[in-house]
C-alpha cells in the first residue's frame, strides 16, 4: 500500500465519470471542497487486506497528530504505483481504512472510489507537509515502525541518505533574475515578460522546493502508446522497459552525445557499477553529493553502494595516471549504463525521473581556475550544439539556471555574466551563503514539463574538493604536486529526460493543434511503403532495399488492411514519408510521397526522396530498422 499525505490549505475535487467499471454507484458529480486538512492520496496494491489498512491508519493518526491536524481527505489514487490490486478487492480495502478511521479520529471523509475527478490543492508550505509511506507486511531493515507482532511498515525507500541531501533541504539560498547585459535583480523586484512563463514556473518550482508529482505528465501516455517504454510491473515505478522503437531512440541519442563528446576531446573509458561504501573517498564523496543510494551486501559481508554517478569511477581511475600540466585539461568521459539514484516513489513519473538511468558523464581536470573557467565556456557551447541538434531548442524549449557561493560571485561576475550572455535570456540565479557541496558553481538548462515540473537536463560544476580527495595529482610548471579543479559536465542530462522533453514537446503541438513529431533521424520508420495489392509487393520491396542501402529506415505494411486504414496508421504513428504503390507507380516508376510534417503530396523518384532524407539526417548516427520490416510479422503491443 502507498500512501502520499499532504497537509493543505484545502481541497477541492469533482466527480465526472466513472474511470472504471467496478466505479462506485451514487456518486454525485457537485463540487467538494475541504479546508485545513490533510489529504491522503491511496493506492492499494496485490495482496493488500484489512490488517495493512489497520496499519495505514496507525500510520495516518500519527501524522495527524504530528502536523496539528483534525480532518482527514481519504482520497483513492492508483498513479502511486504499478502493481495496482483488482478493483473489488482494493474498494474493500479503502472501505476498511475509512472504517478504522472514523473509529479513531473525529473528521473523516472519502472520495469515490473507480471514478476520474479534477481536482485542485494547495499544500502548506511547512517541512513536514508532504510525508510518503509504503506498507507492507513483510519485516524490513529500512528504518521500520512496528505495528504489531507481525506486520511493519517501511517508514522510507532509502537505507543511507547523504548529508548532502540532507543540506540541500535546509540550505541558506538567495534567489535573482540575472539578464543578459549583466543586471542582477532580486527576483521578488523582477518584472516577468509576457515571454516569461517558463521562467516565472521555473522560479516557483525552485522556491517551491516541492519534488512530488501528483498529476501524470503528459509523456506517459504517448510513450506507451507510441510502442516506446513503459512501466515494468515486475520491477517498480522507477525502471523501465524500453520496446524497440523506444531502444532504437535511445541508442541513437547515446551514439549522438558519445560522437560530440568524442570531437570535443572526451577520452572514452568504463567504469564498475558497484564501490565500496566504506571506501574512505568514496563515503567522504557521497555525503558531498545530494542523492540516495542502493546499498548491496556482498558474499563477504561488504557493504557495496551501486553508483549514481560515473564521478568516482573516473576520479579513481585519474588517481593512477601520472600527469603534468601539459596534459591538463585532460577530458574523461563514460556513458553510464546505468546511474542508480534511490529516488523517492512519489518523485518517480515516466522518464522524467527514475532509479536507473542513461548518462553522458565528462569530467575535465584542469590546471587552475582561469583553466577550469575556459574550459567550461567551451563546454556550454558543446552543450548548446548537443541540446539543439537533438531536437530541443535552447531558444524556445528550456530555460537556463546558474548557482553558485556568494564568495565566487564576488570574484568572478564577469565570467557568470559571460556565460549567461551566451545563453542570450533571463536566467534564475541562486546563490549560497554557505557552500554545502564540492562544487562553488553550477549551471544546468530546464525543461518545463505539462505539470509545472522542472527536469535538468544540460548541466555542468566546478568541483574544487575531489581533486584533493582522492589525491589526483600532476606536476604544475615548477615541478609542484598539485591538485586539478574538476569540471563535471553532461552535454545532454540524461538519456531518458531528453526522451521525455521531445515527447512533451510532442503532447504540447498536439494540444496546440498541430502535427506533433519525433526528429526525422530519431523516427523509428521514415518512410512506410503501402501497397495497394498483392501484386504491388515486389516493387515494394525493391523500394525498401533501395533505401536501406541509402541508410533510410524503411517499412511495408502488407497488412490485410484497406489502404486508408493503413494511411491512417502511418499517421498514428507519426511517419513523416508515406508512399502508396499501385498500377500507376508500376508503370511510371514516379511515386507520389505523402510528406505528413510539411502537410503536402509531391511527385519525386526514389533517388531523390533518398538523398532529402540524408540530407536532413546528415551528421546523425544510424541504426538499422530492428523490428521486422513487414508490419504483418511484428509482434502488438498490448496498451
Amino acid at each position: 500500500m502507498r500512501l502520499l499525505q499532504l497537509h493543505s490549505d484545502f481541497v477541492e475535487y469533482q466527480p465526472i465519470g466513472k474511470e472504471i467499471r467496478e466505479a462506485e454507484e451514487n456518486v454525485s458529480s457537485s463540487k467538494v471542497r475541504f479546508e485545513d486538512l490533510v489529504v491522503t492520496l491511496v493506492a492499494i496494491e496485490n495482496g493488500d487486506d484489512e490488517n495493512l489498512a489497520r496499519i495505514a491508519v496507525n500510520e495516518i493518526e500519527t501524522y495527524l497528530v504530528t502536523v496539528k491536524s483534525k480532518r482527514l481527505l481519504i482520497y483513492p489514487y492508483a498513479h502511486l504505483t504499478s502493481d495496482l490490486a483488482l478493483p473489488e478487492p482494493a474498494l474493500e480495502v479503502i472501505l476498511s481504512i475509512e472504517k478504522f478511521a472514523k473509529e479513531r479520529l473525529v473528521d473523516v471523509h472519502r472520495a469515490p472510489f473507480g471514478w476520474t475527478k479534477a481536482f485542485e490543492i494547495k499544500v502548506k508550505g511547512h517541512p513536514l507537509a508532504e510525508n510518503y509511506k509504503i506498507v507492507t507486511k513483510q519485516a524490513s531493515n529500512i528504518a521500520p515502525v512496528v505495528a504489531n507482532s507481525s506486520d511493519r511498515i517501511i517508514n522510507s525507500w532509502e537505507t543511507k541518505v547523504s548529508s548532502a541531501l540532507r543540506e540541500e533541504e535546509k540550505i541558506s539560498s538567495i534567489w535573482y533574475i540575472l539578464e543578459p547585459d549583466g543586471k542582477l535583480s532580486p527576483i521578488k523586484d523582477y518584472k516577468f515578460k509576457a515571454g516569461d512563463q517558463n521562467l516565472h514556473t521555473l522560479a516557483n518550482y525552485e522556491l517551491a522546493k516541492k519534488r512530488l508529482t501528483v498529476e501524470q505528465p503528459a509523456h506517459v501516455r504517448l510513450m506507451k502508446r507510441m510502442g516506446i517504454a513503459d512501466y515494468e510491473p515486475a520491477s517498480d515505478v522507477g525502471n523501465l522497459r524500453y520496446y524497440p522503437k523506444g531502444k532504437l531512440m535511445k541508442s541513437l541519442i547515446e551514439q549522438y552525445v558519445t560522437q560530440q563528446v568524442m570531437e570535443y576531446g572526451g577520452m572514452e573509458v568504463e567504469t564498475p557499477i558497484m564501490y565500496d561504501s566504506k571506501h574512505p573517498s568514496l563515503e567522504s564523496y557521497f555525503n558531498r553529493f545530494p542523492a540516495r543510494q542502493y546499498t548491496i551486501t556482498s558474499d563477504n559481508n561488504k557493504q557495496l553502494f551501486l553508483r549514481f554517478a560515473a564521478c568516482f569511477g573516473q576520479f579513481l581511475m585519474a588517481k593512477d595516471f601520472q600527469l603534468s600540466y601539459k596534459h591538463l585539461p585532460l577530458k574523461l568521459y563514460e556513458l553510464t549504463r546505468y546511474s542508480f539514484r534511490r529516488e523517492k516513489s512519489g518523485e518517480l513519473s515516466g522518464l522524467r525521473r527514475l532509479r536507473a538511468f542513461s548518462m553522458p558523464d565528462c569530467h575535465a581536470l584542469c590546471s587552475n581556475m582561469e583553466q577550469a573557467k575556459e574550459e567550461l565556456l567551451r563546454r556550454f557551447e558543446l552543450s548548446t550544439t548537443v541540446i539543439n541538434a537533438l531536437g530541443l531548442s535552447t531558444t524556445n524549449d528550456l530555460e537556463m539556471a546558474i548557482r553558485f557561493t556568494e564568495d565566487f560571485y564576488k570574484g568572478n561576475e564577469t565570467f557568470i555574466n559571460k556565460i549567461v550572455s551566451r545563453f542570450g535570456r533571463p536566467v534564475l540565479v541562486e546563490i549560497w551563503k554557505d557552500r554545502s557541496f564540492y562544487f562553488i558553481l553550477k549551471w544546468e538548462f530546464n525543461y518545463i514539463d505539462s505539470t509545472g515540473k522542472a527536469s535538468a537536463l544540460s548541466t555542468d560544476q566546478i568541483d574544487v574538493e575531489n581533486g584533493s580527495r582522492y589525491g589526483i595529482e600532476f606536476v604544475d610548471e615548477n615541478g609542484k604536486k598539485k591538485n586539478p579543479i574538476i569540471l563535471h559536465n553532461s552535454p545532454s542530462g540524461a538519456v531518458e529526460r531528453i526522451m521525455f522533453a521531445l515527447l512533451e514537446n510532442c503532447a504540447k503541438v498536439a494540444r496546440d493543434g498541430g502535427k506533433p513529431s519525433l526528429p526525422l533521424w530519431l523516427a523509428h520508420t521514415q518512410v512506410r511503403i503501402i501497397p495497394v495489392r498483392t501484386q504491388h509487393l515486389d516493387l515494394c520491396r525493391e523500394i525498401y532495399t533501395e533505401l536501406s542501402r541509402r541508410k533510410v529506415r524503411t517499412d511495408i505494411d502488407d497488412r490485410n488492411e484497406s489502404v486508408a486504414n493503413k494511411i491512417r496508421q502511418s499517421e498514428t504513428e507519426w511517419i513523416n514519408y508515406t508512399i502508396v504503390i499501385g498500377d500507376k507507380e508500376l508503370q511510371t516508376g514516379l511515386f507520389v510521397v505523402r510528406d505528413r510534417n510539411q502537410r503536402e503530396q509531391r511527385k519525386i523518384v526514389l533517388a531523390q526522396l533518398g538523398d532529402e532524407i540524408n540530407s536532413l539526417t546528415n551528421g546523425k548516427p544510424y541504426i538499422p530498422l530492428n523490428l521486422p520490416p513487414y508490419l504483418s510479422n511484428r509482434p502488438q503491443i498490448m496498451v
